[in-house]
């Protein structure tokens, strides 16, 4: 069985929980640790985990609401942490104090396992040194995780067919953006094609990679200032021909309950 658990979704943090059953055989990979390991010990509680659960982290790009506290756990639990050499570089990981083990170096098409999870990264579009964002599956099925990139390239479509989830940002309202009071430099920053997606192109995204197989998309990475969640599950609903209803949205402080991959 696969299912995952998004543990908070916005500018103050991020961080995604990736689990695989097989057998008697729990794997868990966490997405991004942007939440102080107090916080996301807080939020793993709800789900009866705690941080010693966690088998690996993986780090999808250098900005600190994904990677702010990345050193604290892994220092912590001694769990091996994944990135880009990119990231790497960025983040200046060597001196992090960490053992050689825990030093995992990610790459676009480089498959990797966590237990009985398999994890095929893959580049994005983003103003960052190698962003990488992922695909995950059990064997049997596939979960896409998709945040922070400015447009859905050819690469990302092609990475992420025949998902039956995806985890897809949906960033902003081009007109709540354009109208904020947000600096021009930092609007066209985030509109631009390596910032991160609007609503319309999230749709655009979705409409793409729609099969009969998917099942889920969850609407992640919404600002809290310059979108709605409505706006972006009517959008979606309309490019995937489902319900506004049947869309759910990641939540800053709560994230998601447990969505298993069907």
């Amino acid at each position: 069985m696969l299912r995952f658990k998004n543990l908070g979704s916005g500018s103050a943090g991020n961080a995604t929980l990736i689990e695989a059953t097989c057998g008697l055989q729990v794997s868990r990979l966490l997405v991004d640790c942007g939440l102080s390991v107090r916080e996301l010990s807080r939020r793993l509680s709800v789900a009866d985990l705690s941080v010693e659960d966690i088998d690996a982290v993986f780090i999808t790009h250098e900005h600190a609401d994904h990677i702010g506290h990345a050193k604290s756990l892994a220092l912590r639990t001694g769990k091996p942490i994944w990135m880009s050499r990119g990231t790497a570089l960025a983040s200046q990981l060597m001196d992090w104090g960490l053992s050689q083990a825990q030093c995992q170096m990610a790459s676009d098409g480089q498959v990797f396992e966590v237990g009985s999870l398999q994890i095929t990264p893959f580049t994005v579009p983003h103003d960052a040194r190698e962003p990488l964002q992922l695909r995950c599956t059990d064997g049997s099925h596939h979960l896409g995780i998709l945040t922070d990139l400015g447009h859905g390239s050819a690469h990302v479509v092609q990475a992420l067919q025949h998902c039956h989830a995806l985890l897809l940002e949906c960033n902003h309202d081009r007109e709540l953006l354009a109208h904020s009071a947000y600096p021009p430099f930092l609007k066209k920053r985030i509109a631009g094609p390596q910032g991160h997606l609007s609503n319309e192109e999230s749709a655009a995204l979705a409409k793409a990679l729609v099969h009969p197989q998917l099942n889920l998309i969850v609407a992640a990475h919404l600002s809290e200032r310059n979108n709605r969640p409505e706006l972006a599950q009517d959008l979606l609903a309309q490019a995937t021909g489902c319900s506004a209803n049947d869309i759910p949205v990641a939540d800053p402080v709560n994230g998601t309950p447990w969505h298993v991959v069907h």
